[in-house]
């Protein structure tokens, strides 16, 4: 019987506890609980989220616009790469130890404020590459998620050894993180900052090969990744109608405006459509969870980069910044070819999709940056609305396929 039932049974509302009871232990929850879904919490912490995604697109939104192409993906990635970080690491504790009492929430009402703080301060990593604020929103978070740990290394006997690895290993990293602040800028710093990304995405490794595995549930897990890309997608259709509307206010609604605007309706439904079709993720060993995760990064941040590349492009319609029409049609492209290969690669690794889908989606991939080649033979809004049916005719080969692949023999 579950706490929610046992609460009913005894004659208490079931709004306690949703209201959030003072006290749990903190043990692992078990990975084969039926109807784990997301909970109101988690929910509420993605929105902040959503803040950061937002300020990164944007700010490299106005890099591509200028031309400062180089640069801008190098901040993009990076501050990306926090935001990726915290929250993927928020999601697969909660996923082993949620316990949704008074101080799990506090907890994470204080990650809640790093990521605000880091979404404050990621203007100036594009504008001044200063990172100071970035990493205080970074380290509030990670110091939030250590002392979770320390918890669960607490009240948890079982999950004790991997508890306090993960602690060890996070805090270890954040003193790097900290120290890198004071680093002389231009390569020495970025080579400290890949140095301290690897040390970040070796600790699950470490501390789930050095202890007991951490009992995360794999269908809690496949919905939160599928709730964020959704989020992602719904901060695309918010910055791209912000631009078409700014491009109408400028010069009306043209031709070009409409074909842009629809092109990128259809790339955002048909990339939807493509990322959930097939079957539920099978996550058979932790090397494959951890693709799978860390995969998570790019396919994230190129949906975000398609939404900052649509803004580009309606910029260059308004002939605002150095961006040509045929880097406008790249900036889009890319992106959209990044997620088709990232997807047909992992949902092989999930054991989802049709068994043809990695080659179809990496043909469909070759053929979307080709088009991004074709603004100068069927202009700007042309080429964006052509990616779009494009992904919708990959969309429409990959659910043949599937279908035909399912259907029992005669």
């Amino acid at each position: 019987m579950s706490g929610t039932d046992r609460s009913a049974a005894a004659g208490e509302p079931v709004a306690a506890e949703r209201a959030g009871v003072l006290r749990r232990v903190m043990r692992g929850r078990d990975p084969g609980e039926e109807h784990r879904a997301s909970t109101p919490l988690e929910l509420l912490f993605d929105l902040t989220f959503v803040v950061a995604v937002s300020q990164a697109a944007a700010q490299l939104h106005h890099a591509l616009a200028e031309g400062h192409i180089g640069s801008g993906l190098a901040a993009y990635a990076a501050v990306f790469f926090a935001i990726w970080w915290g929250w993927m690491n928020f999601t697969w504790f909660a996923s082993a130890y949620d316990t949704d009492d008074v101080p799990y929430r506090l907890l994470t009402l204080v990650q809640m404020a790093g990521v605000l703080v880091l979404a404050a301060g990621v203007r100036a990593v594009f504008v001044d590459s200063d990172f100071t604020l970035v990493v205080v929103g970074y380290v509030i978070m990670r110091v939030a998620m250590i002392t979770q740990w320390l918890r669960a290394a607490t009240e948890h006997r079982e999950g004790r050894a991997g508890a306090l690895r993960y602690a060890a290993g996070i805090a270890v990293v954040q003193v790097g993180w900290i120290a890198r602040l004071w680093a002389p800028p231009g390569t020495w710093a970025w080579v400290t900052f890949l140095v301290l990304v690897a040390a970040e995405l070796a600790v699950p490794a470490w501390a789930e090969y050095g202890g007991r595995a951490t009992p995360w549930h794999p269908e809690h897990i496949a919905e939160r990744y599928g709730l964020f890309t959704i989020i992602v997608l719904g901060e695309v259709i918010l910055g791209s109608l912000a631009a078409v509307q700014s491009a109408v206010t400028e010069h009306g609604l043209t031709g070009t405006v409409v074909l842009i605007a629809l092109g990128g309706l259809l790339l955002v439904f048909g990339v939807w459509w493509i990322y959930f079709a097939g079957n539920d993720a099978e996550f058979a060993t932790l090397g494959t969870a951890l693709t799978w995760g860390y995969g998570h990064y790019f396919v994230f941040a190129a949906l975000a980069a398609t939404g900052a590349g649509l803004e580009a492009a309606l910029s260059a319609v308004e002939h605002r910044g150095q961006l040509s029409e045929q880097g406008a049609g790249l900036t889009v492209a890319v992106p959209v070819a990044l997620v088709l290969l990232l997807l047909g690669a992992l949902h092989r690794v999930a054991g989802t999709g049709s068994r043809g889908h990695l080659p179809l989606l990496t043909a469909g991939a070759l053929v979307v940056l080709a088009l991004g080649f074709s603004p100068p033979l069927f202009g700007l809004g042309g080429a964006v609305f052509g990616l779009g049916l494009a992904v919708g005719a990959i969309l429409a080969a990959h659910l043949v396929a599937f279908h035909l692949q399912r259907r029992p023999p005669a």
